[in-house]
C-alpha cells in the first residue's frame, strides 16, 4: 500500500457503501494510509436505506458532509403509527428532541445520494479501487493480506463493510447466528402523490394490520411503500399481485405508477465477534436487522465512526501505549452491545407492534398523549440513547 509521508500503517477497508466510506473518512482525516475495495465497477446506485437519525446526523457533521445530505434529502420532525383504516393512532414529533440533539429530525434520503458525496471527501486522502471483488483474507506478521479478483492488497489492518453477504467474515469463519423472518419483504417505489390519496398521511408511516401491514415512507424522488410478503410463493407471482395489493392501500381507479419493486428475505443476526486480530467488522457484515425503524445503515455508520476513530487512536498513538489493544476491543465490544441490546431488540420490537392490529391502538395513543413516555421511546427510536451511553434504555 502506499500512503503519503508521515502516515500511519495502512488500513484496507472492504466495501464502498456509506459504512465502509465513512470508515475510510474518518482515518484517512486522521492521516492513516487508506484504502478501499469495492467489488462493484462503480458506486451502487441502489435506493436501499433511505433514513438518518440525529447522531448520525452529527456525525455527518462532524466529517464535513452534513450541508450536502441536507441539500439531497428531505428534513422529516414527525412519523406516524396508523391502521388500515386510515386511522392515526399516534404521531410523534422529534421537536420535542430539541435538548437532546442539534438535529432533532430525521432526514429521508437514499443512501445512494450520500455515497458520492463521501467519495469526493476521499479525493487525494485514500485510494478507491473498483472492481476488486474480496476473495479471501490471511493474517501475516503485523498485518493482513486480501486476495481479490485482481490480486494480491496487503495493509496493516482490515475494515470488513462488505455488507450482509460479507466475503471478510466469511473467510475470518465468524458465526453469523440469529433468525430469518417468515415473511420476505417487497419494497415499491412509487411516483404516486400519497399524500393526495390517503388524507392526513405523514411523511414516514407504520400501518399496522395483523394480516397486512405496511411502511409508508417519502422520499426526496418518490415516495416508498414495504409489504409483507408469504414464504412458499415465487418472486415473480408476488410481484404479478402488486398492483392489486396497493390499489388496496389507496385507489386512485387505476395501478399505480411503480418505478421499482424488489423482494428479499430479512433476518436479525449479528456476528459472534466485531473484532478478530487485525480485522474490525462494521455494518451489514457486522450485523444485519429488519428495516423497520431505519436502523440498519445509522448502526452501521456509528460502526464506522465508533470503531474507526478507535483505530486511528491506536495507528497515530493517541491512545496509551499500553491501552491500545484495550482501547480497539473496548470500541467492538459496544458496537456489539448495542446491536444486540438496542438496534436488535428495537426493530424486532417495531416488527412486533406494526404486526399487533388493533391490539396495541390504546398504548400507542397513551404514548403519544404523555409527552414524558414519547420523549423516551424517541430517544430510544432516534437511537440517541444508544449513542450517549447512560442515557433511557
Amino acid at each position: 500500500m502506499t500512503g503519503a509521508a508521515g502516515q500511519a500503517a495502512g488500513v484496507v477497508v472492504a466495501g464502498a457503501g456509506p459504512v465502509g466510506l465513512t470508515a475510510a473518512l474518518v482515518l484517512a482525516r486522521r492521516g492513516v494510509a487508506v484504502t478501499v475495495l469495492e467489488a462493484g465497477e462503480e458506486l451502487s446506485s441502489e435506493s436501499r436505506a433511505s433514513t438518518f437519525h440525529p447522531p448520525t446526523l452529527e456525525m455527518l457533521h462532524d466529517l464535513g458532509v452534513l450541508e450536502a445530505l441536507l441539500e439531497r434529502g428531505l428534513v422529516t420532525r414527525t412519523f406516524q403509527y396508523r391502521d388500515r383504516a386510515g386511522r392515526v393512532l399516534a404521531e410523534l414529533d422529534l421537536g420535542v428532541l430539541a435538548g437532546d440533539t442539534p438535529y432533532p429530525f430525521r432526514v429521508q434520503c437514499e443512501q445512494s445520494k450520500l455515497t458520492p458525496v463521501l467519495l469526493g471527501e476521499l479525493a487525494g486522502l485514500a485510494e478507491v479501487r473498483f472492481g476488486h471483488r474480496v476473495t479471501g483474507v490471511a493474517a501475516r506478521a503485523g498485518g493482513v493480506v486480501v486476495e481479490t479478483s485482481r490480486g494480491e492488497v496487503r495493509g496493516g489492518w482490515l475494515v470488513g463493510a462488505d455488507g450482509a453477504h460479507s466475503a471478510v467474515r466469511r473467510a475470518l469463519g465468524v458465526p453469523f447466528e440469529g433468525i430469518t423472518y417468515p415473511e420476505r419483504f417487497l419494497v415499491a417505489s412509487t411516483g404516486e402523490d400519497l399524500a393526495e390519496l390517503l388524507p392526513g398521511l405523514g411523511p414516514v408511516a407504520y400501518v399496522s394490520d395483523p394480516v397486512e401491514w405496511l411502511v409508508l415512507l417519502r422520499t426526496p424522488d418518490h415516495w416508498r411503500v414495504l409489504l409483507p410478503t408469504p414464504s412458499g410463493t415465487s418472486d415473480a407471482a408476488e410481484l404479478g399481485r402488486l398492483p392489486s395489493r396497493l390499489r388496496g392501500v389507496a385507489d386512485p381507479g387505476r395501478d399505480w405508477k411503480v418505478a421499482h419493486a424488489s423482494i428479499y428475505r430479512v433476518h436479525q443476526r449479528v456476528a459472534a465477534r466485531f473484532l478478530l486480530g487485525r480485522v474490525l467488522l462494521a455494518g451489514d457484515a457486522a450485523h444485519v436487522n429488519n428495516p423497520l425503524g431505519g436502523m440498519g445503515m445509522n448502526s452501521g455508520i456509528h460502526d464506522a465512526v465508533e470503531m474507526g476513530t478507535a483505530l486511528a487512536d491506536v495507528l497515530t498513538g493517541s491512545a496509551p501505549y499500553g491501552g491500545r489493544p484495550a482501547r480497539l476491543e473496548a470500541a467492538a465490544a459496544r458496537r456489539r452491545a448495542v446491536a444486540l441490546d438496542h438496534v436488535q431488540r428495537a426493530s424486532h420490537a417495531n416488527w412486533e407492534r406494526i404486526r399487533s392490529g388493533g391490539s396495541r391502538d390504546g398504548e400507542l395513543r397513551a404514548l403519544a398523549a404523555d409527552p414524558a413516555a414519547a420523549r423516551a421511546h424517541l430517544l430510544r427510536s432516534s437511537m440517541i440513547s444508544a449513542f450517549r451511553p447512560g442515557g433511557p434504555a
